[in-house]
């Protein structure tokens, strides 16, 4: 499979060297045209990866990634001079899945791509059976990468989520250890650290507020996390 991706990139410069990088590597690559439509670019284009910088013309990378949110769980990874935790933080709470700084290290970005088309796409192509988990009143489908509830209503998940939650149902009632999970989600964590991790997980909880799972998902001090068996009481 030729993965597509969409550079977002106004550095002409930058744009062409990601293209013409990621083109030897295999990949289909497009360049946005029109900073003021990146949202209806992206649906029209449908790509498996978009390389988002956060300062654009018009809407920063934020407020796009926001837009595209609505209508599509593409993995994005995050692109900018910023490069400070802050800029991570807001980065992947506003629907981000990765972040990568300038001055780019190409090995470091190339590794991400790969790691986030992976995670992404052959996990889904490798899926042989739909399994589902229980927990009260609701179904967790990993497949789908969805939460259904009793009254019907049913929450998306993003591919990262997805497996997160996914590790934590394997490992019901046991603490995993963030570097497993690390390990599982990325397969090379030197490129990933813990704060990325604390950020997908908190963006899982805020999703789970009104379902069965709320505050289940429990952080055991300096080892990783725990998914509390039904009729267990949080502390």
């Amino acid at each position: 499979m030729i993965h597509n991706i969409l550079i977002v990139e106004d550095d002409a410069t930058i744009s062409r060297l990601l293209k013409q990088h990621l083109g030897q590597w295999g990949y289909q690559v497009t360049e946005i045209e029109d900073f003021s439509q990146v949202a209806e670019e992206a649906r029209n284009i449908q790509p498996d990866l978009i390389i988002m910088d956060i300062m654009l013309p018009y809407q920063n990378g934020f407020y796009w990634t926001q837009q595209i949110r609505q209508f599509s769980k593409v993995p994005i990874l995050f692109l900018s001079s910023a490069d400070d935790s802050m800029s991570i933080v807001t980065a992947l709470n506003n629907g981000g899945d990765d972040f990568v700084a300038k001055p780019l290290d190409l090995a470091v970005f190339t590794a991400k791509v790969q790691a986030l088309l992976r995670r992404s796409y052959e996990f889904q192509a490798n899926k042989v059976m739909t399994t589902y988990y229980t927990y009260g009143n609701l179904r967790y489908v990993p497949n789908e990468s969805q939460i259904m509830l009793e009254n019907q209503q049913t929450i998306h998940l993003t591919p990262t989520e997805n497996k997160l939650l996914m590790i934590l149902f394997r490992h019901l009632g046991e603490v995993v250890p963030k570097e497993h999970i690390l390990e599982y989600l990325w397969r090379d964590d030197c490129y990933i650290d813990q704060n990325t991790l604390a950020v997908n997980m908190n963006r899982l909880r805020k999703k789970i507020v009104e379902t069965p799972l709320k505050d289940k998902i429990a952080t055991v001090k300096a080892k990783g996390y725990l998914l509390e068996k039904e009729g267990h009481a949080s502390e």
